[in-house]
């Protein structure tokens, strides 16, 4: 339920209105695609896990396959995508809550919303648990309550809105690429954002009863539940409404039920838009705080991530996500509009690098077991090694497309020289410092003068 409630966020709710309105009935064909990245990842990260279960996740596996420098990059890189992902969180909560308080500023909206939620994962790991199930009961409801009668609607050609619903509405207006083969190829890095955070199993393996009979159950489940709720999503909103009908203002799945007339129908799905939103932020704090701890433990991030408190939360580490989080209701008070999609963009590179680690790691856990270094474990990443480099291929092509996508995207792109300088320095200061204590602790042991 962790990993559905992170995945289950504004990258579906909010995200995919847009995306409709940009790419057409081919959006349908993108979320499938990436899916099946999602689903060879998700593989990945089982086999790891099986491996050795740790809090920590990729980055211990990055450290451990990959080298000390990996661990310390993939960590900050992932930090960075729940840091902006949460800003797209709380942005998404000020737009929905526009829909009842269109007089309300969104950066007050997205301030109240962040101060909560830090609240909530401060005060102890089973409270965010809970929480968290109850938000991802909800969504979960939701997608499938709308995936019935969604397809009640289709199959019945019912009237939503004026137009007539059903499979006509995936070639009768511009056909599957209305906008063309290219523009559909721009929406992978905003798709790829929406399965974000499946990863969350990973992090959580640490802190699980049993990991080894628990695990492989959760992963598979994930995959196939996230695969039907997002694919069958698309391809229902698609097919109950012409795609020129959705906006990037608001959800679609608003669109949907407003466009039925049914009294508070709209509102209802907007509260539980409001709910996912929350819900896929509240996934984020609980996520950094763990991983900024396992940087700090290492030296390679402020000591002050590194603090826990008398109920284990890390508190630290958490107050730093959230302080990150304080851009977000900036860029809502600047540039209201544009807060979004800048926010996905960015975010969607870190993803992007962790799903790279992920994938890397397994191919390196399986050449030292062809070595003889180590057991493989039973649950293994399938069509390995030719589904590894297939998912790293596809990966490289969602980086390399956001230079020919929308502002957001190319302004996330070129940020990346940027990022690398950034972790380079911050590696270099790390090396630096480790050389400093260690010279510094040889200088302090007695000379055996003999």
């Amino acid at each position: 339920m962790i990993a559905i409630g992170g995945a289950i966020g504004v990258g579906l709710f909010l995200g995919a209105g847009g995306r409709l309105a940009t790419a057409g009935p081919s959006l349908i064909l993108s979320y499938a695609v990436c899916g099946l990245a999602a689903f060879f990842v998700m593989r990945a990260l089982g086999e790891l896990v099986m491996h050795r279960p740790v809090s920590g996740s990729f980055v211990e596996y990055a450290r451990e396959f990959i080298g000390p420098w990996a661990g310390f990059s993939a960590g900050w890189l992932y930090w960075m995508h729940w840091a902006m992902s949460g800003i797209a969180e709380i942005t998404a909560v000020a737009i929905y809550m526009h829909k009842w308080f269109p007089d309300l500023p969104q950066w007050a909206t997205a301030l109240v919303s962040l101060v909560a939620l830090v609240t909530i994962n401060l005060i102890s790991v089973k409270l965010f648990g809970e929480l968290e199930f109850w938000f991802s009961l909800i969504k979960v409801t939701a997608i499938a309550v709308f995936l019935v009668i969604g397809a009640a609607l289709v199959i019945g050609a019912a009237d939503v809105g004026g137009t007539q619903a059903g499979a006509h509405n995936l070639t009768d207006h511009g056909g599957l690429f209305p906008a063309g083969f290219g523009v559909a190829l721009m929406t992978l890095q905003a798709v790829v954002f929406a399965y974000a955070s499946i990863e969350l199993i990973g992090v959580a393996a640490g802190e699980t009863k049993n990991p080894a009979k628990v695990l492989p159950r959760a992963i598979n489940g994930v995959v196939y539940r996230i695969a039907i709720f997002y694919v069958g999503s698309v391809l229902l909103l698609a097919m109950l409404l012409p795609w020129h009908h959705f906006t990037g203002t608001e959800s679609p799945f608003v669109t949907v039920f407003s466009a039925l007339g049914v009294p508070v129908a709209g509102d209802v799905m907007n509260a539980v838009v409001l709910t996912a939103a929350l819900s896929s932020c509240n996934s984020g704090l609980y996520a950094t705080g763990r991983i900024l701890r396992s940087l700090a433990q290492k030296g390679e991030a402020p000591e002050f991530t590194a603090r826990m408190s008398s109920s284990h939360v890390p508190y630290g580490g958490i107050l730093f996500t959230g302080a990150a989080y304080l851009l977000g209701v900036v860029l809502n008070y600047l540039v209201p509009k544009e807060a979004f999609d800048v926010a996905i963009a960015i975010s969607s590179l870190g993803v992007v690098s962790t799903w790279s680690t992920l994938i890397i790691c397994q191919m390196r856990l399986r050449q030292k077991a062809l070595r003889g270094e180590l057991e493989r474990p039973s649950y293994r990443m399938p069509g390995a090694p030719y589904t590894s480099w297939l998912t790293l291929a596809f990966l490289t092509v969602v980086i390399g497309q956001m230079a020919f996508a929308g502002d957001a995207e190319k302004v996330a792109f070129w940020s990346i020289p940027v990022l690398l300088l950034v972790l380079a320095v911050g590696w270099r200061l790390v090396c630096r410092r480790e050389r400093t204590v260690s010279s510094a602790a040889l200088g302090s042991v007695p000379l055996d003068r003999g």
